[in-house]
């Protein structure tokens, strides 16, 4: 039916949980269980772990992705040059990392954008 992978931070303010992989068999689309996968995940940075927010990372181009991950309340925080790797077929692409803030980020001060790119190695 479906899965989430997710992981948990606890090394700084920046405490968070974060998005490996979300999958969800192709019979089972189109019936929230992307939604409630997720919303497990958030409840489990939040009350378990009282992370800062949700983050995940999405290819650029997958547009379906982005989508639903902005209908669930993500937010576009930053881009990532040439996250996924490439061949010589295949040119690396970018991935945007998507946050959506816990109740412990009132302010939301850890969801505001980025004004510029970043390179993998700058990930924190």
């Amino acid at each position: 039916m479906g899965k989430v992978e997710g992981s948990t931070d606890p090394t700084k303010k920046t405490w968070h949980g974060h998005v490996t992989a979300i999958t969800v068999d192709a019979d089972f689309r189109k019936q929230g269980l992307a939604r409630s996968l997720m919303n497990y995940l958030e409840e489990v940075t939040e009350k378990v772990h009282n992370g800062w927010f949700v983050d995940l990372f999405v290819r650029s181009t997958n547009k379906i992705a982005v989508d639903m991950y902005k209908s669930l309340g993500y937010s576009l925080f930053r881009r990532i040059i040439g996250y996924y790797s490439g061949d010589p077929k295949n040119p690396a692409e970018d991935a945007w990392d998507m946050r959506r803030s816990m109740q412990r980020d009132t302010t939301k001060e850890l969801m505001v954008p980025l004004d510029h790119p970043i390179q993998p190695h700058e990930l924190e």
